[in-house]
C-alpha cells in the first residue's frame, strides 16, 4: 500500500515534444526533488529529448546526476569564494554573479548571471567594465539573465533582455550565448529576430515536467477504515468525533510532504479571504486534506502522521474500503512518492 504517482507517459512526453519545438535550444531544469519525479528520471527524460545541458540547482545535485546524464551540467545556485569543494567533472558549467565569483573560477567553465528586476543576484551594470580582465582567466559560456514571473507593473520582458544586450554589446563583451528563465515563447523568438548572432537558450523546469496537468496523478491507498460514533473519541490526542462516520486510514504523511504545503501567493480579495478562512479554521484543528473521496475534498482527522494521514468521511458518505486509491492533490515539487507508475 503506496502513495503513487501515476503518469500517463505518452501524454507527458508529447507535451515535452511540444515544449520542446516552442523553445528552440531549451535547457531542461532538473533541480530540488526533481519536480516530484525524482533526478534520475529527469535526467533520462532529458536524454531522451537529445538535450545537451541539463540544469541543475546545486553542485550536490550535479554530484548525485553526473552518473545519469552524458552531457553537460549547468548549477545555477552562484559559485561562492569558501563554498564547500565538491568533486565535479569538467562538463560541469558553474553559474557566477559577481566579479569575485568569476576571478574565483579560474579555468573554469561559466556563465555570468546579470541582476534583473528579480534583485535576487547577478552582475550590476557598474561591473560590466571590470569583466573583461575577469573572463580572460575563465572559459565563458555565455550570460544568463532570471526574470520574474509577475510583472505588475506592466514593463515588458522583452525590454529587460534587451536592454541588458545592449549594455554587454556597449561593454565589447562576447554574446554568443544567452541563457533566459521565464520569458513565452514569442518574446523568445523576438529576442531570436533581433539578436540574430546570439543564441537565446530558455532554461525550463516547470512548464515543462508540470505543465500538463491531467498527464500525472497522485493517489494514496486505504490502509485502514473504523466506524465511529458521534462523541467517540479516537486518535494521538483522543480528540472527539464531530458526528457519525468513519476514520479512514490512508498512505501519504509527512515524510511524503503531506501538510507540508509550500505558500502560495493570493491575488484579489476572493483568494485571501479564503486563506484567512483556512487559518482560522486551522486555529480549532479542522483541516482539509489533499485526498479526494466521493467527487469531495476529506478532512483531515487529525494532523497528518509521518507515513500515513487519518481521514475523516461522515456517514452521508460512501464508505471507502481497504485498497482502494483516494486521489491526492499534492505539490509536485514538495511531495515524494513511495513508488511511481507509468500508464
Amino acid at each position: 500500500m503506496a502513495l503513487t504517482l501515476y503518469v500517463d507517459t505518452a501524454r507527458w512526453r508529447a507535451h515535452h515534444k511540444h515544449v520542446q519545438e516552442q523553445f528552440p535550444g531549451l535547457v531542461p531544469v532538473c533541480k530540488g526533488n526533481g519536480y516530484g519525479f525524482g533526478h534520475e528520471r529527469l535526467a533520462e527524460e532529458a536524454t531522451r529529448l537529445g538535450s545537451d545541458v541539463l540544469a541543475v540547482g546545486t553542485t550536490y545535485e550535479a554530484a548525485r546526476i553526473k552518473d545519469f546524464f552524458g552531457g553537460d551540467l549547468l548549477v545555477l545556485t552562484p559559485y561562492r569564494r569558501g563554498e564547500e569543494p565538491v568533486p565535479l567533472p569538467d562538463r560541469v558549467v558553474r553559474s557566477v554573479s559577481s566579479i569575485d565569483g568569476v576571478y574565483g573560477l579560474v579555468g573554469a567553465r561559466v556563465v555570468i548571471e546579470v541582476m534583473s528586476s528579480m534583485k535576487r543576484h547577478g552582475i550590476s551594470e557598474q561591473d560590466l567594465p571590470q569583466l573583461h580582465a575577469a573572463i580572460e582567466n575563465v572559459r565563458l559560456e555565455g550570460f544568463a539573465i532570471h526574470l520574474p514571473l509577475d510583472r505588475t507593473d506592466g514593463s515588458d520582458a522583452v525590454e529587460e533582455v534587451i536592454g541588458w544586450m545592449d549594455r554587454l554589446r556597449a561593454a565589447r563583451l562576447p554574446l554568443h550565448t544567452m541563457f533566459v528563465s521565464h520569458l513565452k515563447a514569442d518574446e523568445l523568438a523576438r529576442l531570436q529576430q533581433q539578436f540574430p548572432q546570439t543564441r537565446f537558450r530558455a532554461r525550463i523546469g516547470t512548464r515543462l515536467w508540470l505543465g500538463d496537468h491531467d498527464a500525472t496523478e497522485y493517489r494514496g491507498a486505504v490502509l485502514d477504515v473504523t466506524r465511529v460514533a458521534k462523541g467517540e473519541r479516537f486518535g494521538y490526542r483522543q480528540q472527539r468525533a464531530a458526528s457519525d462516520g468513519f476514520l479512514v486510514v490512508v498512505a501519504g504523511g509527512t515524510s511524503h510532504g503531506v501538510g507540508l504545503e509550500a505558500p502560495k501567493a493570493l491575488h484579489g480579495v476572493m483568494p485571501r479571504a479564503k486563506g484567512v478562512a483556512r487559518a482560522g479554521l486551522a486555529t480549532v484543528n479542522r483541516n482539509l486534506s489533499p485526498f479526494v473521496w466521493s467527487g469531495k475534498q476529506r478532512w483531515f482527522a487529525e494532523p497528518p502522521h509521518m507515513q500515513v494521514s487519518i481521514l475523516f468521511v461522515p456517514s452521508d458518505a460512501s464508505e471507502p474500503k481497504v485498497g482502494d486509491e483516494l486521489v491526492a492533490h499534492l505539490r509536485h515539487t514538495t511531495t515524494q512518492f513511495d513508488r511511481i507508475l507509468d500508464r
